[in-house]
C-alpha cells in the first residue's frame, strides 16, 4: 500500500444531509459491549466513549449496571453529569435493589429486564408467566413511582411464546413503561423468524418496541433491519459489535444499511464511525479488523485489477457506498491481482508514465513481490522496480545482441 501517497480514486459529488431520524439507535457498548470476555474499561474509558457516542449522534446510552457496585454507579454519575445530547439509561434486574442503585447512579432511565421464554423462568428462577406478569406490573410501578421513565427488556423473547410477548407489552404498558425491549438474546433468530416475531407483537400493542440482536449466526444486522421492517422503531446496537460470545448487532452497520437501503435515518454521523470504533476497539485491546464493514481499514481499498480498471473509468462500477460520506476516499494497492492500468495509474501518480511493454515488466514484479512476501507492494518498492526495468531492458537488449552476433 503506498502509505506516504495512496493511489487515490477522484471525487465524486458529497451525499446529501441526513434525513430526519425515523429510527432510534440505543448503544450498549458500556453495557453488553463490555460484557464481552476480556473487556474492562476504565471510568475515563467509558466517559470518554459515552462523549464520543453522544457527538456522533446517538440518542441513547445505555451507561452500565448500577447494581455492580459502587464503582459502576459512580461511573454511570460521572456519564450523567456530563449533561450530553443523548439518554443516559441503566439496565436493571426486575428487582428492588436495582432499581435503588439506579436511583444512585442518577439516571432518568431503566430498562428492567426479566425472563420471557418458559425455559429461562423455569430453568434459571424456577418461576412461571403468571409470576413474570406479576413481577413486571409491582415492579414498573415502582420505578416509575421513583420518577423513572421504564423500558421493560424481554430476554430470550426469540425463544418466548409470541402469545405470551403480547401478554407482557400489555403489562408492560398499563404499568406505565414506555417500551419493550425483544432480545434474541441467544442469536438463534434469522430475519424472517425476527420479522414475523415483531410484526406478531407491534399488531397488538402500541407500545414502543426496541430489538436487541446477538450475532451468533452472524444475522445481527440482518435482523435488526428486519425488526425495523416489522414495527421495531428502536434497534439495541454496540460500537464495532462487541458484546458476549460472536457480539451484537454493530451500530456502524445498522446505521448504514437502514439508511442506504432508505428503510430508516438513524442520525448517526457516518464520518464519525471509524473514529468512534477505534476508540472503542482500543479500549477493549481487540483491533478493529482490516475488513470490518463500514469501519474496516481495507474496505474502500481495491487490488483487483477488473475493479481497478472500471472504478478508473467509472466510479460507480464498483462503488455502493461513497467513502466521501465517512470521510475517507477509495485507495488503489498494488499486488498479486492487480492489472496495468493499476500500475500505470500508480506511476501517473508519481508523475511517472510507462509504455505498456515496460509497464507489463513491473506488473510481473509486483505480482511476484506480493506472492513472495503476501504483502502490497508500497511506493518505494514500486518505484524500485520501475529503476530495475531500465537496467532488465538494457540487459534484455546486450542479450538480443550478443545472440544476433553469434
Amino acid at each position: 500500500m503506498f502509505r506516504g501517497r495512496p493511489a487515490m480514486l477522484a471525487k465524486t459529488p458529497a451525499n446529501p444531509a441526513p434525513l430526519q431520524r425515523t429510527a432510534f439507535l440505543n448503544d450498549t457498548t458500556l453495557r453488553d459491549g463490555e460484557q464481552a470476555p476480556g473487556v474492562a474499561f476504565t471510568r475515563k474509558e467509558k466517559i470518554e466513549i459515552a462523549a464520543a457516542l453522544a457527538a456522533a449522534g446517538v440518542p441513547e446510552i445505555e451507561a452500565g449496571t448500577p447494581a455492580m457496585g459502587d464503582e459502576e454507579v459512580e461511573t454511570i454519575r460521572s456519564i450523567v453529569s456530563l449533561n450530553l445530547p443523548t439518554r443516559v439509561m441503566a439496565w436493571c434486574r426486575m428487582s428492588e435493589d436495582d432499581l435503588m442503585a439506579a436511583v444512585a447512579a442518577g439516571v432518568k432511565i431503566v430498562n428492567v429486564s426479566i425472563p420471557t421464554s418458559d425455559r429461562q423462568l423455569a430453568g434459571k428462577l424456577g418461576k412461571d408467566r403468571a409470576w413474570a406478569l406479576g413481577r413486571v406490573a409491582e415492579v414498573v410501578t415502582l420505578a416509575r413511582r421513583l420518577g423513572f421513565e421504564v423500558a421493560v427488556g424481554g430476554e430470550d423473547s426469540s425463544r418466548a411464546d409470541p402469545d405470551f410477548l403480547c401478554r407482557l407489552a400489555e403489562t408492560a404498558k398499563a404499568a406505565g413503561a414506555f417500551r419493550l425491549r425483544l432480545a434474541d438474546t441467544l442469536g438463534v433468530l434469522d430475519p424472517f423468524g425476527t420479522y414475523a416475531l415483531v410484526r406478531r407483537v407491534a399488531a397488538t400493542t402500541d407500545i414502543e418496541l426496541e430489538f436487541h440482536a446477538h450475532d451468533d449466526l452472524g444475522l445481527a444486522t440482518a435482523n435488526t433491519l428486519a425488526a425495523v421492517m416489522g414495527g421495531a422503531r428502536h434497534a439495541s446496537v454496540t460500537v464495532a459489535g462487541l458484546g458476549e460470545r460472536a457480539g451484537n448487532a454493530a451500530l456502524e452497520e445498522v446505521a448504514i444499511a437502514l439508511r442506504q437501503t432508505a428503510r430508516a435515518e438513524t442520525g448517526i454521523a457516518p464520518a464519525a464511525l471509524k473514529p468512534l470504533a477505534e476508540l472503542v476497539c482500543g479500549a477493549a485491546a481487540r483491533p478493529v479488523p482490516r475488513g470490518k464493514a463500514i469501519v474496516g481499514a481495507d474496505v474502500f481499498t481495491h487490488e483487483s485489477g477488473i475493479h481497478v480498471s472500471g472504478l478508473l473509468k467509472d466510479r460507480a462500477t464498483y462503488e455502493a457506498l461513497n467513502p466521501e460520506l465517512f470521510g475517507r476516499g477509495h485507495t488503489v494497492v498494488l499486488g498479486k491481482h492487480s492489472g496495468l492500468a493499476a500500475v500505470e495509474k500508480a506511476l501517473a501518480d508519481e508523475g511517472i508514465t510507462v509504455d505498456a511493454v515496460r509497464g507489463r515488466a513491473i506488473l510481473d514484479r509486483v505480482r511476484a513481490f506480493a506472492v513472495r512476501t503476501k504483502e502490497n507492494v508500497s511506493r518505494e518498492t514500486l518505484l524500485r522496480f520501475y529503476q530495475d526495468s531500465f537496467t532488465e531492458s538494457a540487459l534484455r537488449l546486450r542479450r538480443a545482441a550478443v545472440e544476433g552476433a553469434i
